[in-house]
């Protein structure tokens, strides 16, 4: 698995009133089969959905994922992946909801144009998507830089969307390591067990490329994603990522610092935390007192950090309901897809 980029945090990761005024607005309908990194004559996406594209700027579209549903809009926003991430998820999602995904330009099928990175006018994209589609007071929910969206959006907009669904996201990617008032981890001092360097994809298939992520990270990507990012050798193993590293640095370079004082929508934030320390003693055998004293910092550095997420994200919103999910992947949604589902069905039943 390709992870996210990790910065000072987790994995990372003008008002809006031109965008109400953005003309040219159209949605294209194409089938699965037409999509970008897609061996048509082998391989089809089972994943139940409808693709459209969005114009959500000049020669700028985004891909759309409808996996239908009844209910309130639910809108999935990825990072660093495509919304084809949620390919697993949706389908159970849209039990009680009618789901879409975003896929951010950049990726996968969307345009890739040389500039429109900022956190800004991502969020913009987003809110072109949410116009076209008609969507009334929509929930949105998003992992990694899609949490940076959900800030942006709610913060500017709260009294647009019905709720916000933060996806082990939501917390400041601008703070460096010196705010969370705890000291930086020396890694060099922590059990070999844990800094065993992570194996190379097997590139072999996307079935082996899956499996081997699954052995290193305990989730694995839902094979369109990978098709949508890597190419299919003549020979059918998978060639590398097609997503230029230029286009990850811009997103990232053009972060901006969320207002969460500003956000009065409904939160429910889903965060991945650690093992309880203990446990993690038992899973690691730190042989000496100065190993036990790094992985007990490394612990406070987590908490330090979630204490950090939740206060921010309940500034603005003090009722915000908070979950977290020890020994969980970033991905929670691939590693605790149950648990991701049952806390968003009982995040939008709630919901006026």
């Amino acid at each position: 698995m390709t992870p996210e980029p990790q910065h000072a945090g987790r994995f990372h990761i003008s008002p809006f009133i031109r965008v109400l005024a953005v003309a040219g607005l159209c949605i294209l309908t194409i089938s699965a089969h037409d999509t970008i990194a897609m061996d048509a004559a082998t391989w089809h996406d089972p994943s139940p959905h409808r693709i459209t594209f969005v114009t959500v700027d000049n020669g700028v579209r985004l891909e759309i994922l409808d996996w239908g549903g009844n209910g309130r809009a639910l809108v999935l926003l990825a990072g660093y992946q495509t919304a084809h991430e949620y390919d697993d998820i949706a389908p159970k999602l849209a039990a009680f909801c009618h789901v879409y995904g975003v896929t951010r330009r950049g990726f996968g099928a969307s345009s890739r144009p040389d500039s429109g990175y900022t956190a800004q006018r991502s969020a913009e994209d987003v809110l072109q998507v949410i116009i076209a589609l008609k969507l009334d007071h929509p929930v949105l929910a998003g992992h990694s830089f899609g949490g940076l969206d959900l800030l942006t959006i709610g913060a500017q907009h709260p009294a647009l969307v019905a709720g916000l669904v933060f996806l082990d996201s939501g917390d400041d990617p601008t703070l460096p390591s010196s705010a969370y008032g705890v000291a930086e981890v020396d890694t060099k001092r922590l059990p070999a067990s844990m800094t065993t360097p992570e194996p190379q994809p097997d590139h072999s298939s996307f079935q082996a490329f899956r499996e081997s992520q699954l052995k290193a990270h305990g989730v694995m990507m839902p094979e369109a994603e990978l098709r949508q990012r890597y190419p299919v050798n003549p020979d059918g193993s998978v060639g590398e990522d097609s997503t230029p590293k230029w286009v990850r640095d811009a997103i990232f370079a053009g972060i901006q610092k969320p207002k969460y004082a500003n956000i009065h929508a409904p939160v429910l934030a889903i965060l991945a935390v650690p093992f309880p320390l203990d446990e993690q003693f038992r899973k690691y055998q730190p042989s000496t007192a100065d190993e036990r004293a790094a992985m007990a910092q490394k612990y406070a550095v987590a908490e330090a950090f979630t204490k950090r997420t939740v206060q921010d994200l309940k500034a603005g919103e003090p009722n915000a309901q908070i979950v977290t999910l020890p020994g969980a992947s970033t991905y929670i949604f691939l590693s605790n897809e149950n648990d991701t589902v049952r806390e968003m069905r009982s995040f939008v039943a709630g919901l006026h």
